[in-house]
């Protein structure tokens, strides 16, 4: 039995990417039943606010959606739910992300952050995707807005390394996603979204390849800095011991990985469903976490 319109429409299946919130909780070990809560509050607040604003989204490029061959079907390209059913939806689960961070958490920089996330994904929704790189740029502050947030509300200090990662990590994720979507279309991407015409592959391919790069030696600086020891309980007479590097391999792999999604499986249009539809990523997660928690405990 298929999901009524409007919660297709909602994209429950990207709402993965809001585990980004729970980072800072689990990278800091704030276990309690405090901040566990309160992180799951945010992440409950920032699935109502990135569903709003893809109901934004969709009701804007519902023309061109109907152009490509896979985002035709969405509800409101089909026809399946009504414009005004869909702005409605959208400012009500706005309306609850903000509230909810004000008087649910009684958090200023948690609704800040919030407040900022939702008001730059609608300048990118209203024009910013037409603007090259800053779009891109757009869609990664979406993801370091969600480590701002989880740190917020579970009052976690955060790693600048950690910070630097989630940039290029998402800045990776955004271009892999542009080309997704440039290659299947070919010569007719341009009629799809116009700015679509101004990333042609070679130019993403040398940008992805340097996040890449950029990526890796962001995390490994991240397990060899003195701070990220002495947050875990590592350090010894002030150095950080280089046990941590041993979860580098992991990250290297799963990088390379998504890239050959990429490449040979038509991959990146969603993270979220390229690496869970893949047992190879599925498997190498498994066992970054497991190796980190031996590490760290």
């Amino acid at each position: 039995m298929s999901m009524p319109p409007l919660l297709r429409a909602l994209r429950p299946q990207q709402w993965v990417k809001n585990v980004f919130v729970l980072a800072p909780a689990a990278f800091g070990q704030r276990f309690d039943e405090t901040s566990i809560a309160r992180v799951g509050v945010a992440f409950g607040l920032f699935c109502a606010a990135s569903s709003a604003v893809y109901l934004l989204n969709d009701v804007r490029d519902r023309d061109v959606d109907r152009l490509h061959p896979e985002k035709r079907r969405r509800p409101i390209a089909a026809g399946e739910l009504g414009i005004p059913a869909a702005l409605l939806s959208a400012a009500v689960l706005a309306a609850v992300a903000l509230g909810g961070a004000w008087f649910g958490l009684g958090s200023a920089a948690t609704t800040l952050v919030l407040a900022a996330y939702v008001a730059i994904q609608v300048a990118y929704s209203l024009g910013l995707k037409r603007v090259v790189v800053v779009d891109v740029l757009a869609i990664a502050s979406g993801f370091v807005l969600r480590l701002l947030a989880g740190g917020c509300a579970a009052d976690v200090p955060q790693s600048q390394w950690i910070l630097v990662c989630t940039i290029f990590v998402a800045l990776f994720l955004a271009l892999c996603k542009r080309r997704h979507e440039v290659v299947p279309l070919g010569i007719d991407a341009a009629e799809h979204r116009e700015i679509l015409a101004d990333y042609p592959v070679a130019l993403l391919d040398q940008l992805i390849s340097a996040l890449t790069a950029a990526t890796i030696v962001g995390y490994t600086l991240y397990t060899v800095d003195a701070r990220t020891a002495r947050v875990y309980g590592l350090a010894h007479d002030g150095e950080a011991p280089p046990w941590l590097l041993a979860t580098v391999p992991f990250v290297v792999y799963g990088l390379f990985r998504y890239l050959f999604l990429v490449h040979r499986r038509d991959g990146g249009g969603s993270p979220g469903e390229t690496i869970g539809r893949d047992a190879p990523s599925i498997v190498n997660l498994l066992l970054f976490g497991a190796t980190f928690l031996v590490i760290v405990w």
